[in-house]
Parts: structure tokens; C-alpha cells; sequence
């Protein structure tokens, strides 16, 4: 659905935020704007990115105690948001203050572009939770000069010394999380899971030495930091009275309150056992409560809150803060059910060795929810489709919860534009596909790959976790991995057969197409000219394009074609297509299983690494007339509660925020929990 009306009222309401939802002096008036009929997505837009709104369907038929379970967990999330700053960078929470300082108490002129560079350089900050770019994870550059800095500095009273402002400006810790060994990955990585003076190989040898069930191992170093102090090594686990103790001691306040309100014995049981394990920091205590959280199967509300996702660790250990709130779609979640109830059919079916094909798939879950409220590495960049939890043995013994964000999504569709689509792809036929049957290819895909692609595949006997069994490749093949499940799958009659595709060919088409379309050529504006792929996601699909590319080569599976100046990319066989994508899948899944390290490294490095840079060149003039950001993320609905007299919530209403900095200014006013330096 596309909106053509203008916004049509502004509405002043009172946003009350706090820690006890008793206190009612703790408010502050902003606008919101709201159309009478249709939702407008576009917030705002600057720099690379694009603002955007979600809407919450189904919240006003939740019961009030339901949507207390909401509004508390929510609440958890956020109580957090000043870690996810603290872990991507030592100086991140610094800076952010004082630029924030900057931009609230700055009396000067802000019409000239020094000001607008100023403005655009802290949008970057909020949207990316630091310094280093959300998606490349290199550094931002600010279009303002240091003594631009000093003068707004000066003028508002504002602090930003030493390293701390130098390196606003300097070549120094220029890439967030840097994948290439050559470099040094912890030494080349400014993330700060590990002190300044701690270098891969301690991280190796420290880790190494701690002895796991290899039946049922832990996540080693999934929630502290590992320092080096007068030669040794040691870590500092976040937890109650630890590191982040101040921020965790929040998460629990809101937890406790959720626990109080859960529709379900399950969700009290997960919720006492997290609140225990953020209590303690013990990994044990968190794999029960993964057990718990994902048995727990019943009621319309669920959460992510925890150290969660290594991808922002060069070395695979650390859990980066996320928190995702969510409510049952139902009448999504009953079609999409059926992928989970055939998972044994598509695992049994897979171009998989057999002895890599797993007996039996247990308890995989999928859900089609819509977010309620995010926070951490969730936030404003947010995932569309998530399956934990991550420790395989539970998954493989206790089954796994896979969701797509269905409102994420939707907000998406109803925000882009297809001027990129004309552009890149080759024809009219592929436009035509693409219009026709995109949105549903993609909702499939991300379907396939989350329930089926990450819950298939066993290990062999003896091989460790790919985390260490891969190291810093493993993120980018279990990422190809997974596509290459859904990749397989789309064109298969046995979707139609079951319900869930309307038309295999037309599918299986429109996501061919749009794969190799955006692995081979759109997903490159999103880089810098020169630089290398870092993301493990774009890694992973440059890696499967190429490689289908190379090895179809023979037969002309993959055409490299030249029209009117400008190159494309055409598929000449699906069939084809399909078994290269089959046969890619068996080889990661091998390299998996085997925990063979040489030849994912080569997968990678070979294929999902280097960018061919005519091609690039040429992506990024073809790209220049579009106005549409290439990036995308998202300001929260606001939760707001009515009380009574005594302080008793009575109800709790969605707002929207009018903008991006209203919210992350409010947000700084009332989650701010933890010091500079931590």
C-alpha cells in the first residue's frame, strides 16, 4: 500500500516515560503527527539512511494485562540502550553526550552547512549506536572541521578531550569489526570486547584453555569483556554488580514487573531464570534458559533480551545487547506453521550428505509477529527475520523459536520505491517478476532461511562449535548457508503443494533474479569505492552469486551482458541455477560439519571479499540519480500508559514520534544508566 496524502492533523500529546510507572511528573510534550487515513512510513531521511515508522497491529486487542507485559518488556529493552554504545566502542558513550549537549544547547547559527554537517554526523552516531557505520562498519567522516568542534564545544559548554575528540577526526580505529587476519582482528576491530592492550592470539589462548561438556557446551565469552592486567588475562563478565551492572540492575527492575503480568507458567519460568542469569552472568544458567524460552510456545507475546549475536566480534565470542518485543500475528503465523511442520520433509529432501542431514528436526517453531518495540543492536537497524536460540546442541535437543518481523517488513515494502529495480534489472519480463511476485518471495526466503536454513545440518562427532571451528568466517557461510536453503527451496512444487507459494516458477524467478541482481551489483552503493566487504550478510551474498556465477560458467548459467553502456547480470538456466545452489549448500554445510576452516576461508576470501571495482564504479553513477538512502532503520512507536489515581496502569496507548531526534533525545533523558568509561 503507497500513501498519497499529505500529513493532515498535528496532535500534542504527553509522553510519559519513567522508572516506575507510579511516577507522573516525569513528562514531556512533543509532536506527533498522525494522517487521517493512511500511515505515513517516511519519517526523514540523511546521509546514506532512510527514517522510517512501523505501525503495531493487534496491540488495541490485547487484553490490559497483556499489554502491560508489553509496555514492561519494552521498557527492559531500553533500560539497556546504553550498552549496545559501550560495547560497539570505548568512546562512544562520550561523544554521543557531548554532541547531544551540542545539539540541545547550541544558540548560534543553524542555517549555514557546517550546522547541517554538525546535525547529520549525530543522526549517523544514533542511528549506527556509535561512531563506526552500522553496515560497513568503517568509520564516519564528519563534513565539519575540528575547530568547527572546538567552537561549538566552547560555546555550549560541552567536553570532548585527548582521544576522545581526536579520534572524531583521525585514521585511528577506523573499522568497527575488521575480518581480515592480515590486519589483526582484534587489534584492527575498535569494538570493545576486548581491552586496547589484548591481542587475537591472547584471545586464543585464554579461551582455549577453558574446558566445556562437548555434548553441551556453553558460549564461552558470550557475556564479558576480556582484559589484560599486568600480564594477565581476565575477564569482566556484565552482569548485577559487574560490568554494565548499572544498566542490567535496570533490565531487572522492568523484568520483574513483566514477570508479574505473563500470560503463562512457561514465560514466569524463562523470565525468573533470565533475571537469574543477568543476576549471576553464569552461562549455564543462560543455556536453561534457552531451554525454557524456547519451549515456550504458547501465549501471543514473546521477547529477545540478552548478549545475543558475535557478529560485531572479529573472533566470534561476544554477544552483542539486543532486545526485540513481539506480538503474534495470527493469521500470518497459521499459514507460515506449515514450513515448520515439514521441516523433516525439507531437511530429508536437501542436497545435503546424508550423514550431515539431521534424523530428526526438533521443535523448530515459526512465527510471522509484529515488533513492539526494540532497543540495543536491534535498534534503529533492525533484523526482518530472527532464529535463536544460537547454541546449536539446544537447537539440535530442545528445538528453536524462528519469527519473521512482519510489521518490519510491511514498513519496508510500503516505503521503497522501484526506480533501483528498473535500473539494474535486465528487461521488463524481470521487472514484471519482480512486482509481481517479490514481496512474496521474499517473506518465503526469509521464512525458509530462518526456520529451516539455521535449524538444518548436524555436526559430525568431535568437531566444535563453528565459532571455533571457523573462526571468522563462520557468521558469512552459516549466513550463505541458510540462503541457500531458501534459494533451493523456492522453486519447489512442494511449496504450492503445502499452501504457502503461489505460483514456483513465478517465486523461484522473481528471487533467482533478485539475488544474483543484488549479490552481484545493487548491494555494492552501499560501500565506499575501494573497500572490501566486511558484513558477513553481504560477504554471504556476494559469495553464493560469484561462486554460481564461476561454476556455471561452462554453460552460460549466469551471462554478464553489456546494453546500452550499462552491465547485467541474466540468469539463462533456473534449472541450473538450482542445482549450483544445491551443490554450494552440501559443500558449506560439509565444511560445516567437518569443521573444515581451510576451505571455508577460501570460500570466503575467493568469492565474498573482494569487489570487482568496474563493476562498482559503474553501480555507484547508475545509483547517483536516486534521491531513496540505500539504508533503512526505524524510530519506535511509543508505549504510552494511562494510570489511575493510585499510579494502576489502566491502559497504554501507541504513539508516533514526529522525529528521529525527539526520540533519541529522549531516550539519552531517560535510559542514560551507565557512566563515560566503563
Amino acid at each position: 500500500m503507497k500513501f498519497n496524502q499529505l500529513l493532515s492533523a498535528i496532535i500534542l500529546v504527553v509522553l510519559l516515560y519513567s522508572c516506575s510507572e507510579t511516577k507522573k511528573n516525569n513528562s514531556e510534550v512533543i509532536e506527533v503527527i498522525e494522517a487521517q487515513n493512511e500511515f505515513v512510513y517516511l519519517a526523514e531521511q540523511f546521509a546514506d539512511i532512510k527514517i522510517l515508522r512501523y505501525q503495531i497491529p493487534g496491540f488495541d486487542q490485547l487484553s490490559i494485562q497483556q499489554k502491560k507485559y508489553v509496555y514492561y518488556l519494552t521498557q527492559a529493552g531500553l533500560a539497556g540502550r546504553d550498552i549496545i554504545y559501550d560495547q560497539n566502542y570505548r568512546y562512544n558513550l562520550t561523544i554521543r553526550r557531548s554532541l547531544e549537549n551540542i545539539y540541545q544547547n547550541y544558540r548560534g547559527d543553524k542555517n549555514n552547512n557546517d550546522w547541517k554537517n554538525f546535525e547529520t554526523y549525530l543522526k549517523q552516531i544514533w542511528f549506527a549506536n556509535g561512531i563506526h557505520h552500522h553496515y560497513s562498519n568503517g568509520k564516519f567522516k564528519p563534513q565539519f572541521s575540528q575547530d568547527y568542534l572546538n567552537k561549538l564545544l566552547s560555546e555550549t559548554n560541552s567536553k570532548l578531550n585527548g582521544e576522545e575528540f581526536d579520534v572524531i577526526f583521525n585514521n585511528v580505529d577506523t573499522k568497527k569489526v575488521n575480518l581480515d587476519p592480515k590486519t589483526g582482528l582484534v587489534k584492527g576491530s575498535a569494538v570493545n570486547f576486548y581491552a586496547p592492550n589484548v591481542t587475537a592470539k591472547d584471545v586464543d589462548r585464554y579461551y582455549s584453555k577453558i574446558v566445556v561438556d562437548k555434548k553441551t557446551p556453553i558460549e564461552i565469552g558470550l557475556n564479558s569483556k576480556l582484559v589484560k592486567e599486568k600480564g594477565k588475562l581476565k575477564e569482566e563478565v556484565w552482569k548485577s554488580g559487574g560490568m554494565y551492572g548499572a544498566s542490567i540492575d535496570k533490565i531487572i527492575y522492568w523484568l520483574e514487573k513483566a514477570k508479574d503480568v505473563t500470560e503463562n507458567k512457561e514465560q514466569a519460568k524463562g523470565l525468573d531464570l533470565l533475571i537469574k542469569y543477568y543476576q549471576t552472568g553464569d552461562l549455564k544458567v543462560w543455556d536453561e534458559y534457552n531451554i525454557v524460552w524456547a519451549k515456550s510456545i504458547d501465549g501471543d507475546i514473546d521477547y529477545i533480551n540478552g548478549f545475543i549475536e558475535v557478529y560485531n566480534d572479529p573472533k566470534g565470542y561476544k554477544g552483542s545487547y539486543e532486545s526485540v518485543v513481539q506480538i503474534k500475528d495470527f493469521d500470518m503465523s497459521k499459514k507460515m506453521a506449515v514450513v515448520a511442520n515439514n521441516a523433516q520433509w525439507f531437511e530429508d529432501n536437501s542436497t545435503l550428505m546424508e550423514e550431515h542431514k539431521k534424523k530428526n528436526v526438533v521443535g523448530v517453531t515459526y512465527n510471522t509477529v509484529n515488533i513492539a518495540g526494540e532497543a540495543g543492536d536491534s535498534s534503529p537497524s533492525t533484523p526482518i527475520g530472527i532464529n535463536l536460540p544460537n547454541n546449536n546442541w539446544i537447537r539440535e535437543q530442545h528445538g528453536s523459536k524462528s519469527v519473521s518481523l512482519g510489521n518490519i517488513i510491511g514498513a519496508y515494502n510500503n516505503s521503497a520505491g522501484s526506480g533501483r529495480l528498473a535500473e539494474f534489472a535486465y528487461n521488463d519480463e524481470e521487472v514484471e517478476f519482480e512486482e509481481k511476485y517479490g514481496q512474496a518471495a521474499d517473506k518465503l526466503h526469509t521464512a525458509l532461511h530462518e526456520v529451516i536454513g539455521h535449524a538444518s545440518g548436524q555436526l559430525n562427532e568431535g568437531v566444535g562449535t563453528p565459532k571455533e571451528s571457523l573462526k571468522s568466517y563462520a557468521s558469512t557461510l552459516e549466513e550463505a548457508r541458510a540462503d541457500l536453503v531458501g534459494l533451493y527451496y523456492l522453486p519447489d512444487e512442494k511449496l504450492v503443494e503445502i499452501g504457502i507459494s503461489p505460483d514456483a516458477k513465478g517465486i523461484g524467478k522473481a528471487a533467482f533474479d533478485g539475488y544474483i541482481r543484488n549479490g552481484l551489483m545493487v548491494q555494492l552503493i552501499r560501500l565506499n569505492l575501494g573497500d572490501d566487504i566486511e558484513e558477513p550478510h553481504m560477504r554471504n551474498r556476494q559469495l553464493v552469486a560469484s561462486w554460481a556465477m564461476e561454476k556455471g560458467a561452462k554453460d552460460n548459467v549466469i551471462e554478464k551482458v553489456t546494453k546500452d553502456g550499462k552491465t547485467y547480470f541474466v540468469i539463462n538456466d533456473y534449472d541450473q541455477l538450482r542445482t549450483l545452489f544445491g551443490d554450494l549448500l552440501r559443500e558449506i554445510q560439509r565444511i560445516k560439519s567437518e569443521g573444515d576452516y581451510e576451505a571455508g576461508k577460501n570460500l570466503v576470501e575467493n568469492y565474498g571479499v573482494k569487489v570487482d571495482q568496474d563493476i562498482h564504479i559503474e553501480v555507484l553513477e547508475r545509483n547517483n540519480k536516486f534521491k531513496s538512502a540505500p539504508y533503512s532503520g526505524f524510530i519506535n512507536p511509543v508505549l504510552l500508559p494511562s494510570m489511575d489515581e493510585s499510579g494502576e496502569i489502566i491502559d497504554i496507548s501507541v504513539i508516533q514520534p514526529e522525529s528521529f531526534a525527539i526520540q533519541m533525545l529522549e531516550y539519552a533523558k531517560l535510559y542514560t544508566t551507565l557512566p563515560n568509561e566503563n
